[in-house]
């Protein structure tokens, strides 16, 4: 399993529009649940936002990948400093299941932990990816921002947010069927 988790493995689509990605991180698995639904936790790897730990309740996600950095790596060109996303909680276990809405189009993201030994196995799955495009974005997203934590759960180097994301979106390209 821990060949499907490492830093510097890839997100696989299980189903068509369905991106899997995993990374076995430090445990406890209530250390990874806080990095999940803590809006300053999540913020440090993530979006920034308040979740309330509810099935049903509404939430909005901040990203400003420029502040993952410091100093910040150089943005693409169109992309904004900030993007903003509303969503629902669908269901909640702590601290072994989270599943919100992604987006306006229907998608999901699943965040399932599952421990092993002193360390938590991150299940991120990313349901109805709406074409190619958002498919890359999103591999390469949820691949550097999973980076992140990973770094910040180890404190092991990383390489700057945007760099990387340009870097794997042409690397996802190039693995992912057009």
């Amino acid at each position: 399993m821990t060949d499907l988790a490492t830093r510097s493995s890839y997100g696989v689509l299980t189903e068509p529009a369905t991106l899997t990605i995993r990374r076995l991180l430090p445990g406890p698995a209530e250390r990874i649940w806080s990095y999940l639904v803590d809006g300053e936790l999540r913020r440090k790897w993530l979006a920034a936002g308040m979740l309330e730990p509810q099935a049903g309740a509404a939430f909005e996600f901040v990203w400003r990948n420029g502040e993952l950095d410091d100093p910040p790596g150089r943005r693409p060109e169109g992309l904004p400093e900030e993007h903003r996303m509303a969503g629902r909680v669908l269901e909640i276990d702590p601290p072994r299941r989270l599943v919100i809405t992604w987006g306006t189009e229907g998608g999901s993201v699943a965040f399932d932990l599952s421990p092993q030994g002193d360390q938590v196995l991150l299940t991120v799955t990313h349901r109805r990816l709406v074409d190619r495009n958002s498919m890359l974005n999103v591999s390469a997203g949820w691949h550097m921002h999973l980076d992140v934590m990973v770094s910040l759960l180890t404190g092991e180097p990383r390489e700057t947010f945007w760099s990387g994301w340009q870097r794997l979106k042409g690397e996802y390209a190039e693995r992912l069927p057009a």
